[in-house]
């Protein structure tokens, strides 16, 4: 019988700190709500100290969730690892996850500290975190590029302590998979009481090997893998869920452990991450792309037809891919609609919500004849961007561009509820449109991204448009679909200002410790 693979899913803590990607307590919450029923063991849920808001978002999700852990995160500092408690005080199964680095360039450079002062704060730390409950996960950060044998001494030091966990970063994604794997095997067999805690990995992507170095380390006994949901993460992302998850699940002759996780919640699990950070998943993706179980070619065309193994090592609707969708339409009623969107695993805290996404529908059905599950899973992500607290917000657009002609949009935009009208010309209407905002509101942003991918196929499919932007060094992701392309370029730009004019105070959870 194979042993368990814990699953550990940072999407709302690690996943977050990717530039642009914050999400609202709402968010985490729908997000963690879809990660406890894809069955996911442990829901890193944010870093409580690092703002008002990481704190009540933890507090939400421990509050909402129930069959999963719920872990938050604390550097080896007072202030952070009780906070963290705090916040996690309403979980049914709570898990405190604290952390110091360990490699010779942190500890001279960033802490300031020496080796065995680190020790005795890693020590502290855990017995800290062991006042307010029974499981505590303990990292050395950087221990990717760490001494193996002052890694052996603090590992063994903080399972002494009571650390039941203890996570083996690649902070930096340095590694490589198969000096990686040997690095996990020889702390297990060189930490005396290695017996006494589950051996966890946390890999960066860097250099694209963030999976690679993971099932090297689950090989040679890990049994816990950190991960997000489509890979995502600061700089070049974590380790891909669904990656580690479906090369263990496919690969069970090579493996001896699996996952409890529900596959078929993969891809829409995917594609709510994807609506709310805007980051679209790119089509050649690994199992939650759009390509991913796509065959152009003619010999693999004729291969998948005779037998579909040929060229298939998994089945498409193992992951959650399914072409038996229920199509909603103009005619569908109120009891389908909300059916069919609890289905997909999304509710409503109360009939005022359910009656303004039902009326968000009836217009998305007067213009759209066919509706598919990703035209509602972009739905509910629209009505929870429209915040009634919004700063700004779009009331109208009109563009017109032709050819020969210089595009103009004009637009009328209620601040800070106010409405204001403006006019601009521009390169194309979008431009245009863009300008016309910024006459308004003055941001000062600059554009670093602008994306467009369409949600469903159709020529009336619904447009799903991603707006980057940069002020001061702060970088923030807008998101917008309509089946009006401008329109929901409109609504992504003003998305994203809305968060861009938000006064922002979070700290990172790899800054200096606060000691």
């Amino acid at each position: 019988m194979s042993e368990h693979l814990i699953i550990f899913d940072t999407t709302l803590r690690d996943g977050e700190q990717s530039p642009g990607a914050s999400m609202t307590r709402d968010e985490k919450v729908r997000i963690a709500k879809q990660l406890e029923r894809m069955r996911v063991d442990i829901i890193e849920a944010g870093f409580p100290i690092a703002s008002p808001g990481d704190f009540e978002a933890v507090q939400a999700v421990a509050t909402e969730v129930v069959d999963s852990t719920v872990c938050g995160l604390a550097r080896a500092a007072e202030k952070d690892i009780d906070r963290a408690a705090e916040a996690l005080k309403p979980a049914k199964s709570a898990r405190i996850h604290t952390f110091i680095a360990t490699s010779p360039i942190h500890m001279q450079e960033k802490l300031r500290m020496s080796p065995e002062q680190v020790l005795e704060r890693a020590v502290w730390a855990v017995k800290r975190a062991r006042q307010y409950t029974d499981d505590v996960e303990f990292s050395p950060e950087d221990a990717g590029r760490s001494d193996v044998d002052f890694l052996c001494r603090v590992l063994e030091a903080v399972i002494d302590a009571g650390a039941g966990t203890v996570n083996i970063p690649d902070t930096v994604g340095y590694n490589l998979p198969s000096r990686f794997g040997r690095l996990i095997g020889e702390l297990i067999e060189r930490v005396p009481n290695a017996d006494k805690a589950v051996f966890s990995v946390h890999c960066h992507n860097d250099l694209g090997l963030a999976v690679a170095n993971s099932l090297a380390a689950v090989q040679h006994g890990a049994r816990q893998v950190e991960c997000t949901i489509n890979g995502l993460g600061e700089r070049a992302g974590n380790a891909s869920l669904e990656e580690v998850v479906m090369a263990v699940r496919t690969r069970q002759d090579v493996f001896s452990c699996d996952t409890r996780i529900d596959t078929t919640q993969i891809v829409p699990a995917s594609r709510i991450v994807s609506n709310i950070t805007g980051f679209p998943v790119q089509p050649n993706k690994a199992i939650v792309g759009v390509n991913a179980f796509a065959h152009e070619s003619g010999i693999h065309q004729d291969g998948v037809i005779k037998k579909r193994e040929t060229y298939e090592i998994m089945r498409a609707e193992d992951v959650g891919w399914s072409a038996n969708r229920m199509v909603l339409g103009k005619h569908s009623g109120r009891n389908a609609f909300k059916t069919r969107l609890a289905q997909l695993g999304i509710d409503f805290r109360s009939e005022e919500e359910l009656n303004s996404a039902f009326s968000r529908f009836k217009d998305l059905a007067d213009k759209k004849h066919e509706i598919f599950d990703e035209d509602l899973q972009a739905l509910v992500t629209e009505e929870g961007l429209a915040q009634e607290n919004d700063y700004v917000r779009l009331v109208s657009l009109k563009v017109c561009s032709q050819t020969g002609e210089t595009p103009t949009a004009d637009l009328t935009v209620s601040v800070d509820d106010a409405e204001r009208r403006a006019s601009a010309d521009g390169g194309g209407p979008v431009d245009a449109a863009f300008k016309a905002i910024e006459k308004v509101v003055e941001s000062g942003g600059e554009l670093l991204l602008y994306s467009v991918s369409n949600i469903t196929t159709g020529t009336d499919s619904q447009g799903e448009v991603t707006v980057r932007l940069q002020r001061g060094g702060r970088i923030v992701n807008g998101h917008g679909a309509d089946t009006d392309i401008v329109v929901a370029s409109a609504k992504a730009y003003v998305n994203a200002l809305n968060k861009l004019l938000v006064p922002h105070e979070r700290a990172h959870p790899q800054t200096s410790q606060p000691i």
